[in-house]
């Protein structure tokens, strides 16, 4: 794989049929639920029904403002990792602390 893109979940299906196989799609974000009364929730088998083989785990606006903890990304990591999907994990360093050069002092 070369390119890997993740748009917004409305934006999933169009994305598939522009792009084609050339460059694969992924999710920005997995329930750690799975199937069941989860609003706005998109579990790991649906992506998988859906034809998803990738999702982006412990993005840092998921950690920084919907306050994702680790051990919640663990799960998340755990779910994606049972149903074969393959993982783009974050660590969660915000911009600032990035361009400061502290992305290890983050993990």
């Amino acid at each position: 794989v070369d390119v890997v893109v993740a748009p917004v979940s409305i934006h999933l299906q169009a994305a598939m049929d522009a792009l084609g196989n050339n460059i694969q799609i992924s999710s920005q974000n997995l329930s750690p639920f799975e199937d069941g009364a989860y609003t706005g929730e998109i579990s790991a088998s649906q992506h998988v029904d859906f034809g998803l083989k990738w999702t982006i785990l412990g993005h840092s606006e998921r950690r920084h403002i919907m306050g994702e903890s680790n051990l919640l990304v663990g799960q998340k990591v755990k779910i994606a990792d049972d149903y074969g999907l393959k993982i783009i994990a974050c660590i969660g360093e915000q911009l600032a602390e990035r361009e400061a050069g502290k992305t290890m002092e983050v993990c």
